[in-house]
């Protein structure tokens, strides 16, 4: 077992190196960009709130299980997983290049990340609710996911887990609050007959 995780490990270095190895001038603004944006989850909270107005019952249902679902993902990564776990950050070679894919270097520690967690959350939790928007959302999503491996502030094992965890999180969250919303409106309204 330590064999096979020691060998996990070469691969995830492996694969971060190849990616800040390679120059992709054309890609690396919108990246750096996207993976801005998303910081403390405005991209996604943006969203919501454009949902909530143009979607009707269902769009605000579903902006209001995707900003939950963010707060809960947000709660278990940054205060349950990172202080546990405390991965550091991969070290940055920065050539001329390599500074138009940077971003600031987080003081948070690496594992899982918070910004693939929160995307994954997000976009479960709206697809659930909207399936129109699914697959557009988790395209962004993964798109947010990989820029911080594009930017240089987590390899990739932290963005596949972190998703992983932002959509397990999601899925509790969502059924939770289904069951109690669905309960809530079984309730009779005193002085109503049920």
């Amino acid at each position: 077992m330590a064999i096979a995780l020691g060998e996990l490990g070469a691969l995830d270095r492996a694969v971060f190196q190849a990616v800040a190895q390679t120059p992709t001038p054309h890609l690396d603004d919108a990246f750096r960009r996207l993976s801005l944006v998303a910081n403390r989850s405005r991209l996604w909270l943006g969203t919501a709130a454009a949902i909530a107005v143009l979607g009707g019952r269902r769009g605000r249902l579903a902006a209001v299980e995707g900003v939950l679902s963010i707060a809960a993902t947000s709660a278990a990564v940054n205060m349950g997983i990172k202080p546990l776990v405390r991965r550091r950050r991969p070290q940055r070679v920065r050539s001329a290049w390599q500074w138009a894919r940077s971003v600031p270097t987080p003081g948070s520690t690496s594992f899982p990340s918070g910004h693939s967690a929160s995307a994954f959350a997000f976009a479960y939790a709206v697809g659930r609710q909207y399936p129109v928007l699914a697959v557009p959302i988790g395209l962004v999503a993964t798109a947010v996911a990989y820029s911080r491996v594009h930017t240089g502030v987590h390899y990739p094992s932290d963005v596949i887990l972190g998703s992983i965890v932002g959509a397990g999180t999601a899925a509790v969250v969502t059924s939770a609050y289904e069951r109690t919303i669905g309960a809530s409106a079984r309730q009779p309204v005193h002085g109503r007959p049920s």
